[in-house]
């Protein structure tokens, strides 16, 4: 009789394991194949709209550091195309995107005719030394915008 009891509770056992690591995993809302999916839409919205336009900040509205880089481009009489990270609803998604596409996670993310700029620090540092004015060149305001 002991016997049978110790056979029933070795068979609950690894039925039980069979569930955790075979069942469980099929059945979560958020599963690694679902979070896959997210990360390449997102990284090919953020090629797609630096390809699209001449000047791209990957930004959000209430960083200070993200207006002074848009300041720079005001002086500039330069309008960029800028993506309010904050305002969307995938804006983490593309924040993780441009961190594997960039190596940098924070904001501002600037863009010029495809090229990555860097953040704040390194549009105003091109902006002092005059390499933006030549990466803006023949830019001219984005139609996009007007």
């Amino acid at each position: 009789m002991q016997m049978g009891r110790m056979g029933f509770g070795i068979t609950l056992l690894i039925s039980s394991i069979f569930i955790i690591i075979i069942i469980i995993p099929s059945l979560s809302p958020i599963s690694s194949s679902a979070e896959a999916s997210k990360t390449p839409t997102a990284a090919a919205f953020v090629k797609k709209t630096v390809s699209s336009h001449n000047i791209v900040i990957f930004s959000k509205s209430y960083c200070p550091y993200c207006r002074k880089a848009k300041a720079v481009f005001k002086e500039l009489n330069q309008i960029p195309h800028v993506v309010e990270l904050d305002e969307r609803d995938d804006g983490w998604n593309i924040q993780d995107a441009l961190s594997e596409i960039v190596g940098k996670r924070t904001v501002p993310q600037v863009f010029i005719m495809g090229k990555h700029i860097g953040g704040s620090d390194d549009t105003i540092e091109a902006y002092e030394s005059g390499e933006l004015a030549k990466l803006l060149g023949g830019v001219t305001k984005d139609e996009d915008d007007l």
